[in-house]
C-alpha cells in the first residue's frame, strides 16, 4: 500500500542496541530491560550513519515500545532533529511463556525445531504465532509507507520482526526467515513503492549513501 501520490517510501529497519542478556535470554516484551554500554555506543554509531543521509531526508523516527527499543532511537531521532514515535505495531513477538526464558534451556525442547525449521505454524505457548507477527509488522511498514510518502522512515524493532519484513518483502516463505541474521543495531533497508516492496540492504553496518534500486 502507498499513499496517493504514489513515491515510494524507504523504511530504514534497525534493530535494537545490544542488551546485557542478548544471545542469552528471550526477553520478549518483558519490562526493565535497557541497552548495555555497548549497546548505547551502537546507537551512537547507527544514528551517525542514518544522519550521513541527510537529516531533511528523514521524515519520522519510530520506536517499538520496549525500553530497549526506545533508547536506540533517541540519538538517531536527536541526530536528525526528529522525536521518536512509539508505535505499538513494531514491538518485538510475544513469546508468552517463554518470555524471560534462557535460550540455552529453549533449545533443549522439541518444538525448538519447529521454531527454527517451520515457524508459520508455530504459536509461543500462550503468545503470538510467527504468522501473525509478520502480518502485524508488514502492517506496520505499509501503514508507514502511506504515512510518510517520498521520505525516509525510521523504524527500530526487534530481530525477528525485522526478518518477518524481510522475508514478506523479499517474497521468501516466512519458514525462510530464520535464514536471514539480523544483528543489534544493524540497518535493513526496504524501499515501499507502487510496484510492491525492494529489499535494498539487510543487516547493514556499512555506508548507507549508496543504497539505491538498481
Amino acid at each position: 500500500m502507498t499513499s496517493k501520490t504514489g513515491k515510494p517510501t524507504l523504511v530504514l529497519f534497525v534493530r535494537h542496541g545490544q542488551t546485557p542478556t542478548t544471545g542469552a535470554v528471550l526477553p520478549g516484551r518483558a519490562p526493565g530491560l535497557h541497552l548495555s554500554d555497548r549497546g548505547r555506543e551502537q546507537a551512537d554509531q547507527a544514528a551517525a550513519r542514518i544522519a550521513a543521509l541527510g537529516a531533511e531526508r528523514i521524515g519520522a523516527v519510530y520506536a517499538s515500545p520496549m525500553e530497549r527499543a526506545r533508547e536506540t532511537a533517541a540519538p538517531i531521532a536527536r541526530a536528525v532533529g526528529r522525536r521518536v514515535r512509539v508505535l505499538d505495531s513494531l514491538n518485538e513477538c510475544d513469546f508468552g511463556r517463554w518470555t524471560g526464558r534462557r535460550l540455552a534451556d529453549l533449545r533443549r525442547r522439541r518444538d525448538w525445531r519447529q521454531v527454527q525449521h517451520n515457524p508459520s505454524g508455530f504459536r509461543f505457548p500462550g503468545g503470538e504465532s510467527f504468522a501473525e507477527m509478520q502480518a502485524r509488522i508488514t502492517g506496520a511498514a505499509q501503514s508507514l509507507a502511506a504515512r510518510h510518502s517520498g521520505a525516509t522512515v525510521v523504524a527500530v524493532s526487534h530481530a525477528d520482526t525485522i526478518k518477518a519484513a524481510v522475508s514478506h518483502a523479499s517474497g521468501a516463505h516466512l519458514d525462510m526467515f530464520q535464514r536471514i541474521t539480523v544483528s543489534p543495531c544493524s540497518i535493513t533497508a526496504i524501499l515501499y513503492g507502487a510496484d510492491g516492496p525492494l529489499v535494498l540492504a539487510v543487516n547493514s553496518t556499512a555506508d548507507l549513501k549508496s543504497l539505491v534500486p538498481s
